[in-house]
């Protein structure tokens, strides 16, 4: 039995039957594909809703885009463009063909590169480089901006514009790269790397003008994406192109649509500024005549208190006692200075005592051998001629020795 016979039934299916059997067999089986082709037969209706054919040189496939798909694309159609189609196959009831919903529509080869852009997308959102909690705040007032973009494009041209209107004091420094074509990626990642080196700016603005998806592929290289992550410095992505959405747009830590619009949001307009500070100093003026208001009031109502009143009689009473403390001190003083002068007497009198030259004073005299200076304390230490030196209290002798006194006749 075949898979669309009535078991018992000769009734036949009706015309409408078929079809939407056909057209849920085709949408449950196919779904998306990618079909590459050369447009043909392309009408652009009044709706808003763009028909057309893929063909090749064997066949035909019939396409619908609706308006809201249509609006997306990044360039105009035409008859005889070779491009590559995504949409779901499904079917038309009413004239009963297969069609092809046309959902994105690029020309040939951006099909394959858009199929590996969404990969990286994947990739890189599951390391977190597209985490939100990562972003920066940009710096309220940089003192310099970092631009990487063409040297001759209309992306620098409008930054320096911009950006000159807005704060003519801020520097802007241009590290030059190419945009688009083989090596533009590494080149745009360098120059990120150069200005975290260079540490001499506070904010970057990434990007280029608008293109096709191929003009803007050097924004969705890995390596940008990756040096846009690393870098220390805040980075706005400017590529211009509202539509569609870079991988470097996603790392940044800011997306402007355009790097005028980049400009604006690095570099806050000098006039606002202006207004900003004269309302906030005309709120600081009422807030502190306000308060005191409210000070003035309260020193009024304190003023008619006790305490108040009596501020002066406080005052005195706190100058009797600095009068009594210092009484005190004085008579504390008047013991002690005497006590302590008493001290100091009976121990310089000690200290005379202890003087050698008090000794000599009183007829003593030291005796010590002229060749050596050693001090006599014995008849022994000398020998009959020996001189010897007497110090008096006033003077000195020299002395030769005559006999020396046995120390046994002596005691």
């Amino acid at each position: 039995m075949k898979a669309f016979d009535r078991p018992g039934d000769s009734t036949p299916y009706s015309v409408t039957e078929l079809t939407r059997i056909v057209k849920s067999l085709l949408e449950a089986n196919i779904g998306f594909v990618w079909v590459r082709g050369e447009i043909s037969n392309l009408t652009l209706h009044s709706s808003g809703h763009m028909y057309f054919s893929l063909k090749d040189e064997n066949a035909q496939l019939r396409c619908v885009m609706f308006r809201s798909a249509k609006s997306k694309l990044s360039f105009t159609p035409e008859s005889g463009a070779c491009v590559e189609a995504k949409g779901e196959i499904t079917v038309y009831e009413r004239s009963g063909q297969y069609q092809l919903s046309v959902h994105e529509l690029v020309t040939a080869g951006v099909g394959s590169l858009q199929l590996a852009l969404e990969e990286l997308k994947r990739r890189l959102e599951k390391e977190g480089l597209f985490d939100p909690s990562r972003k920066r705040v940009l710096p309220a007032f940089p003192r310099a901006v970092g631009v990487v973009t063409s040297p001759t494009g209309a992306a620098i041209r409008d930054v320096v514009r911009i950006i000159r209107k807005r704060q003519p004091g801020v520097g802007i420094i241009l590290n030059p790269v190419r945009v688009q074509g083989g090596g533009a990626a590494e080149e745009i990642a360098n120059a990120i790397r150069e200005f975290n080196e260079f540490g001499q700016v506070d904010v970057l603005i990434v990007g280029r003008g608008g293109g096709s998806l191929e003009d803007l592929w050097a924004f969705n290289e890995e390596v940008v994406a990756r040096a846009v992550f690393e870098s220390r410095i805040p980075v706005v992505s400017a590529v211009g192109h509202e539509k569609d959405v870079t991988v470097s747009d996603l790392v940044a830590d800011l997306r402007a649509p355009t790097p005028s619009g980049a400009a604006q949001m690095v570099v806050r307009d000098r006039s606002e500024v202006s207004r900003q500070v004269s309302t906030l100093g005309r709120s600081l003026l009422v807030a502190v005549q306000n308060r005191l208001s409210s000070l003035r009031r309260e020193m009024e109502r304190n003023a008619g208190r006790y305490g108040f009143r009596r501020v002066m009689d406080t005052v005195r009473q706190r100058m009797q006692r600095v009068d009594e403390l210092a009484r005190r001190v004085s008579v504390s003083t008047g013991k002690v200075l005497p006590q302590r002068r008493q001290h100091l007497e009976s121990v310089a009198a000690r200290l005379r005592a202890l003087d050698p030259h008090e000794v000599l004073r009183r007829g003593y005299a030291v005796c010590r051998v002229q060749a050596t200076g050693a001090v006599l304390r014995e008849a022994s230490q000398v020998r009959v001629s020996e001189r010897v030196n007497v110090e008096l209290h006033r003077g000195a002798l020299i002395c030769s020795v005559q006999e020396v006194a046995d120390n046994e006749e002596q005691g």
